[in-house]
């Protein structure tokens, strides 16, 4: 093989696993997994910005008999929620003398897979832990995940654009319980938020904590009462139900969901946006160091993680101190 013949095998090698490494991605979270089995992961095509329209408003009905005027008065109905375009990339680089040590067709194939399935495993990892941030990572250039959305203080801040402790946007705000939690008395505490979330048909269907939260609900559950989801254990998830929504582990080695958290989802309205041109792709072309003997491909994403609706999420937390003592006087109640 010459030189040339490494470019070709390099790029055709990532241009066939880009769509295999962005569907790893959502499987290697239990809360992707979720989002694009309903749908939600949904491509952009362009613009600085992805919009949400939101509904926080009701239209008129008018009870009436005969001839009565039914008068129909313009309200506004509709909003929109405005989130950054966020970017991450990953280099994929191999070295003249690698390239020399593995000269063999084989060889090089094999060096190629183990350098791409690197890159794949820091993308899942890295996007995993993501999903929880609060938006403030990387000077701000990181997606907003749980931490934003679905905040413990969630009277403050913006989020989509909209200011959560303006007057008028209470709308806008996600749902909390932050209690001193035990296995006597975390289902009560749940029970709590899960009502809070609900709000006519709508309610969680997925609830996510940490192994410190997940121990403590399994404690608390009978053998009778310990029901879990097959198609969730079949994707690699422990799991377990609360009034019909999966409670899922997301802890222990390379979990990132946050101690003493426990999010309760309605993921029909949360979305991972993806723009079409930028997910998992090769971006800037063939590549070669200036000033190195190496070639490598840069392996990108762009998007973000987005919600339509905050009052029907919500966070559970754990109000005991750090060092394992101690309350906290703080509610965190969001009506």
């Amino acid at each position: 093989m010459g030189k040339m013949k490494y470019d070709d095998v390099f790029t055709v090698t990532l241009e066939n696993r880009s769509k295999e490494m962005a569907d790893n991605i959502s499987k290697n979270s239990a809360l992707l997994t979720r989002l694009k089995e309903k749908g939600k992961m949904r491509p952009i095509s362009g613009g600085s910005k992805i919009l949400e329209e939101l509904e926080y408003g009701e239209g008129d009905m008018v009870w009436y008999s005969g001839y009565d005027t039914i008068n129909y008065t313009p309200k506004q109905l509709f909003t929109a929620a405005e989130y950054a375009l966020k970017l991450c990339a990953v280099p994929v680089a191999v070295s003249g003398e690698e390239l020399l040590m593995n000269s063999g067709e084989s060889q090089v194939m094999d060096l190629l897979e183990k350098r791409i399935n690197n890159a794949e495993k820091t993308l899942m990892n890295q996007m995993s832990a993501a999903i929880y941030s609060d938006g403030t990572g990387s000077s701000g250039k990181e997606i907003g995940g749980l931490a934003l959305l679905v905040a413990d203080d969630a009277t403050s801040g913006t989020v989509g654009g909209i200011d959560r402790s303006v007057s008028g946007n209470e709308f806008w705000r996600n749902q909390t319980v932050s209690e001193t939690l035990t296995s006597s008395n975390i289902r009560q505490a749940m029970s709590k938020l899960y009502y809070k979330c609900c709000r006519n048909s709508d309610k969680p269907d997925l609830i996510v904590c940490a192994d410190d939260l997940y121990s403590l609900y399994d404690e608390s559950l009978t053998a009778l009462q310990r029901f879990s989801d097959p198609k969730m254990a079949d994707s690699g998830f422990a799991s377990l139900k609360f009034k019909g929504a999966d409670v899922i582990f997301d802890g222990g080695q390379k979990g990132y969901c946050p101690e003493k958290h426990m999010y309760f989802l309605n993921t029909d309205y949360l979305y991972l946006r993806t723009h079409r041109d930028r997910n998992m792709k090769i971006i800037g072309g063939d590549r070669m160091s200036v000033n190195q003997d190496a070639l490598y491909r840069i392996i990108g994403w762009a998007g973000n993680m987005t919600m339509s609706n905050a009052a029907v999420q919500g966070v559970l937390i754990n109000a005991v101190s750090s060092a394992g003592t101690g309350t906290s006087d703080k509610t965190g109640e969001t009506e």
